[in-house]
Order: structure tokens, then sequence, then C-alpha cells
């Protein structure tokens, strides 16, 4: 029997809120475990009631615009109560009932190239949860408590079951992360724990209506790693089912090392109560108007304005509008004069890789857009060659000099002069009589070889456009 996977996206934003959801202590989870607490968040009894960040609802809320998402005029906070280690106060305070957002959706192009749109049901705030490290005490495991995460501001945006491959979920996933970057809330970094994803994933046979069993996928940090688990338990769940065996409702992990799902745990929904200790928020229309002018110019504005302002290609225009950095770069780029297809091409081929190459984003380094610009107008005034350039380049990393001061003090400039150029001809042409006489011959490429040759023998400084046509007006092909 053929199956077709049904997939649903719980994704998690780590908003880069200054402070907690509910309190006044740091949003920082990597401090020395338990440094960021107070009563509030430790939820010890008699404490101080919780106070709604105003700074947390407004960036959950230009993640809902940002993403399409219609802001609710009132929302409010639930008590989802469970039990478990790292949330001792018996519930999580989150918006099951009444989210901050309802709708919007995402654009991807499947994985036959047509255009499908990936609809989100509703976007809501919660707290997060506290971490549990697990050490060995002598023989004996045990497991320690950091309440440094406990509070940290998240938004959980769940997606409609739209999603029919691990493609989908792919280009969902590097989409969404884009967009939340570009409002700036979030770094959306899985590596980071600053955005984790959960999967729901069912099967039923291709052509049906029918709604399974679905089973959720837990501790994917890497998008590929989601791609892969989702495409791991489809294959499971349509062999269960070939089988005969019923698919259960529960909780999976993803072993990157054994590329496969592992059973965590039964699936428990508790009930979820409104909390009556933080009131609701209501927001105006002027309000949200508000928020909306503050969005900035979003990924897919932004490429079809690089198309048709700067006269890019139609990919790469999105490449370079994928990340908000490289975005600002490269039109930092254009303002300093530098032309768009050449400020592409460095930016894309030559600074990112060996930005990477150092840990860093482009931004991060000491290649400033007005330092790139300079020199890549002595490249187009043909005062150094690109060998010479990318040269340059990489001192640049490693000096605040200009590029004009680094070519000149390292001997990296362009020769041009006809006369200087005559005499290394001169002695390229007596030491290659083959070459020569192929080029009077009429074979091409041998003229190729000569130029060659020539800036072998300059060090890679003469000017090859030169150099071709002072050979080929000795040797009278031109």
């Amino acid at each position: 029997m053929e199956f077709e996977a049904i997939i649903g996206l719980e994704i998690h934003v780590e908003l880069n809120c200054a402070t907690k959801l509910f309190c006044d202590c740091p949003n920082r989870p990597g401090d020395e475990p338990n440094a960021n607490t107070c009563p509030t968040c430790l939820w010890f009894p008699g404490a101080v009631p919780p106070r709604l960040s105003r700074d947390a609802l407004e960036k959950a809320a230009l993640i809902c615009l940002g993403l399409g998402g219609e802001l609710q005029p009132v929302s409010a906070f639930d008590q989802k109560v469970y039990y478990y280690p790292d949330l001792p106060k018996g519930y999580q305070l989150s918006q099951a009932h009444l989210p901050l957002s309802r709708g919007g959706g995402i654009d991807i192009t499947d994985k036959n190239g047509k255009p499908k749109r990936l609809r989100i049901h509703h976007i809501h705030m919660e707290e997060d949860v506290a971490r549990l490290v697990h050490e060995m005490e002598g023989r004996l495991p045990i497991s320690l408590v950091d309440f440094n995460r406990a509070g940290a501001p998240l938004v959980e945006i769940v997606t409609e079951p739209d999603f029919r491959s691990p493609h989908d979920a792919m280009e969902f996933l590097k989409a969404l992360r884009t967009q939340v970057r570009y409002v700036g809330s979030s770094e959306c970094s899985m590596e980071n724990g600053t955005m984790r994803v959960d999967a729901n994933i069912s099967v039923r046979p291709r052509g049906t209506e029918q709604m399974n069993t679905k089973v959720e996928v837990k501790n994917m940090n890497s998008i590929r790693h989601v791609g892969d688990a989702i495409a791991f338990e489809v294959d499971r769940q349509g062999a269960a089912v070939n089988a005969g065996e019923a698919v259960v409702l529960h909780t999976r992990l993803w072993d990157p090392e054994k590329k496969a799902t592992v059973m965590m745990r039964a699936k428990f929904e508790g009930p979820c109560v409104p909390d009556p200790k933080v009131p609701a928020i209501e927001l105006t229309p002027e309000y949200i108007e508000a928020l909306r002018q503050r969005l900035p110019e979003m990924p897919a504005a932004r490429a079809e304005r690089f198309v048709a302002q700067h006269g890019l290609t139609s990919e790469e225009a999105v490449f370079l509008t994928s990340d908000p950095e490289v975005a600002v770069y490269f039109e930092a780029l254009i303002e300093q004069g530098a032309a768009a297809r050449t400020a592409m091409h460095w930016l894309t081929t030559q600074l990112m890789p060996a930005a990477r190459q150092r840990g860093q984003e482009p931004g991060q380094t000491p290649v400033t857009p007005a330092r790139l610009a300079g020199l890549l107008r002595m490249l187009s005034k043909d005062e150094i060659n690109a060998k010479a350039a990318r040269e340059v380049l990489t001192h640049m990393f490693d000096s605040d000099e200009s590029p004009e001061a680094i070519v000149s003090a390292r001997g990296f400039a362009q020769v041009s002069d006809s006369d200087e150029l005559d005499s290394l001809i001169d002695k390229v042409l007596e030491e290659q009589p083959d070459a020569v006489a192929k080029v009077r011959g009429g074979q091409k490429k041998a003229l190729g070889f000569l130029v060659g040759q020539v800036m072998q023998a300059s060090a890679g400084k003469a000017n090859p456009k030169i150099v071709q046509k002072l050979l080929a007006k000795k040797l009278g092909t031109n």
C-alpha cells in the first residue's frame, strides 16, 4: 500500500528579550546555574504575581505580523497542567485557549518546483521550563535542575497539517528562520537552542482524506535532522501499518547517531485552565497598526526590489536576502559606489566564505562595506588584478589598513606600463618559439598560453588585458 505523510510542526522560538517573561530576572540561560532566579520564576508560594513583559509582547507580536498572522484583540494565559521535573510548580503559563495570533503562513517551492502555501494555525506566547542536567554521582545517575531558563519568553508557532514531505518541512523552517530574524525578535538558532522544533507525523493511504494517529518527534537541533527524522518516521509508520500493527499516540526522540527515532514517553495532555493572576492582553487597532508600521521590508519584497533595482537574477536576490545582515551589507556596498553584480560576486564568493572560515558573519569582520568597496574600486580601475585583490582581502581581515595602503606596502599594484611589459613579453616570446609559431598559424589558444606565461613572469602583477593587446600587436594577430 502506498502511503501519504501528514505533517504539522510546532516551533518554539526564544525571544531575545533582556528579561524573562513574567519577572525582571536576566534572560541569560547560559549563565552560572540558578544565578538568574527570583521567587517569581522559582514559583515560591506568596511571591510577587507574574507581570507580563511589554518587550516580550511586542517582539512576539512582530513575529506574528511578519508571518502574516492576525493579532487577536484579546488573548490570555492559561495554566497548562502537568508535572515533570523541569516544571515542579505543576503547570506552565501558556496561551492554550486565546492565542496572541491566528492565521498566517509561508510560501515555499515544493520538491516538484511548484509554489506551495504552508499555513500557520496560530501563534501563542508561553514561558520556558527549567533545564535538566543529567550527571553520574558515582554509579548513581542523578538529574539536577537549572532554573535560569525557567520563565524565558517564548512563542510557539503551530502550523496546519499541510506538509507532505521532509522537503516541505525543511523549506518552511528555512523561510521561517529568515523572516523571524528580519523582524529582529530572535536569532532562531537551532544549534544554540533559540529555535526548537517538534514534528507531528502520521500516514494515510494515498488518495484518502482520513486523519490517523499521529506521533510526535522531539529533540531535533538542526533543520537537516528535522528532515531526516520525518523521513524515518514516515517509513517506520508505513511499515507498521502494512504489518497490521496499530500506530499509538506517543512521543519519540531523534537519535542522530542511530539515524532513527526512539521511544521517549507516552503522550499526555493535561488540562488547561485560565490563569487568574495574569490579566488578559487587550490590543487596540491603533496599537496593532503602530506595530505593523515597525515591520521592516520583508525578504520576499526585498528580493523583488533587488531584481528590479540592481538587475540581479531571482536566485541571486533570494540568496542575498535570506540573511538580513548579508542583504544590508550588499546594499551598503552599493551605497559606497560598488557595481551591483561585482558587489554580489565578491560578497558571496570571497567575503562570506572567508568570514565563515574565521567563525564570523560578514558584518562582524574588520572588512567593512566601505573598505571592501575601496578594494573593488581599485579592481575596476585596473590598479590591481583579481588575484592580487583576493590577497589584499585576506590581509584586510588581519589589519585595519586601507586597501590602498596594503597594495602599496606589499607591492600588489598591477603593472600596466607598456615599456615595462614589453621587456617581459620579448623574453617570453624568445623562450616560447613553438607557441609563437602556433599563434601565427592561427591557433588562438596558444595566445592564451603566452598571456599566462607573461603573467607568471610578472608574478601575477601584469595587466592581462594590456598583455594580450601587446602580444597580438607583436605577433601581427590584431
